[in-house]
């Protein structure tokens, strides 16, 4: 029997190409656009809006549809070294048509109490979290909202990803990065001028992470920009270590 309990140490992720990402904002603030920098990035798309970028791309309509992409996507066949599903909250409906359609019901609540939200979940689960164990890339979108959440001096309004809240947990769980998209307004000599930005750095205002630790609190949003953060993110934490030797 081959041992299962490790003899070393697992070493850091230092490939942004093997990162999970939530990528959420506003539409059309270039989420898309964004993805499409990725590494040979194949496109599982839940909606319409990329006829503009020149992307490669599976149009899914259903749940079936993005198992069976997913399928091939694991048999290795291919070139692609970043998987993105966009949007990532048309995948958990259509888990919800599959399961519905599938026991024969128009609402989850028309099964036994509770099952048909476990169901939907448990399905959800099984198929996501296999496409994060691929040895792939895996950027998810989704769009964002605004929600109002009680602080010590009163209420705020948040920014937060759309995700359904019964696929909330996974998914914030499974992610290396959780990417605010915003728009603000800097000055440029004497100039009001609209930039977009990626948030890295959770706040009241907004939800985000980042698992490195390291990144800058705001990226320009443009996949270049990113990736030469998240280099020199990890060129920051290699020298930490070595000082720590």
């Amino acid at each position: 029997m081959t041992p299962l309990l490790p003899a070393e140490r697992t070493a850091p992720k230092a490939d942004v190409s093997k990162e999970k990402i939530l990528l959420y904002g506003a539409p059309k603030i270039g989420k898309s656009t964004f993805c499409a920098g990725a590494d040979h990035a194949i496109f599982l798309a839940t909606e319409q809006g990329l006829d503009h970028l020149n992307v490669y791309k599976v149009d899914v309509p259903d749940w079936m549809t993005l198992i069976n992409a997913l399928a091939e996507i694991a048999a290795g066949k291919h070139d692609y070294h970043t998987l993105v599903i966009d949007t990532i909250d048309n995948a958990w409906r259509f888990a919800e048509d599959y399961i519905r359609t599938k026991y024969g019901v128009d609402y989850e609540g028309d099964l036994q109490y509770g099952k048909g939200w476990a169901l939907i979940r448990n399905e959800f689960t099984r198929v996501i979290t296999k496409a994060s164990m691929l040895p792939y890339g895996l950027m998810m979108t989704s769009h964002s909202a605004q929600i109002d959440v009680d602080t010590r001096t009163g209420k705020v309004k948040r920014m937060v990803p759309t995700i359904p809240e019964r696929a909330r947990k996974l998914i914030v769980g499974m992610a290396d990065m959780i990417l605010y998209c915003d728009q603000v307004t800097v000055t440029e000599n004497n100039v009001p001028v609209e930039q977009r930005v990626i948030r890295t750095k959770p706040s009241f205002f907004w939800e985000a992470g980042d698992r490195t630790g390291l990144l800058p609190e705001t990226i320009p949003l443009n996949y270049a920009a990113f990736l030469m953060a998240y280099q020199q993110a990890v060129t920051t934490k290699d020298k930490k270590g070595e000082s720590n030797d």
